[in-house]
């Protein structure tokens, strides 16, 4: 077994551990795992189902139905892209295809390089600067194709 999937091994049975008796249990253990881990490794359903005596089947059914987790490490920054209406009405729907073809990527994909992950989301609470997105922990409004190129070549230039 490689190092880091003995140390995800570990990390989920430390999870499990915490939080398997609590009835109603496995959306905080998925997201114990996801916010260790940055995502849920294959590896790891199995031992949530059977430490939570549930079926893989029914834990995959979560995992896949909350578009929250992530079955395939992050990149390094992730790029998340406001889909709520106001966004959508002020060039929200060009400034995805723009960071798609950019990146490379579509929504729940990394690029190539490992540098960028984008997400979806339905609303970031900056109408008011639409459209929206965070990088990481940080919020950016009115974002232009051109604002999101220096955005991305600055998180680009640090990396070097």
């Amino acid at each position: 077994m490689m190092q880091e999937d003995y140390l995800h091994k570990q990390a989920v049975a430390k999870i499990l551990l915490a939080h398997q008796s609590m009835p109603g249990s496995l959306l905080p253990v998925l997201h114990g795992i996801q916010d260790s881990l940055g995502y849920i490794p294959e590896q790891a359903v199995a031992d949530i189902a059977d430490a939570l005596n549930q079926s893989i089947a029914e834990i995959h059914g979560v995992i896949s139905f909350y578009h929250y987790f992530r079955q395939t490490p992050p990149g390094k920054h992730t790029i998340r892209l406001c889909r709520a209406e106001s966004c959508q009405a002020m060039n929200g729907k060009k400034l995805e295809q723009y960071a798609k073809k950019q990146l490379q990527v579509g929504f729940h994909e990394t690029s190539a390089d490992g540098m960028f992950s984008l997400e979806p989301v339905y609303c970031l609470g900056n109408c008011a600067g639409s459209p929206a997105m965070t990088i990481d922990n940080n919020i950016y409004g009115r974002v232009s194709p051109e604002r999101f190129d220096e955005l991305i070549a600055d998180l680009k230039g640090a990396a070097q």
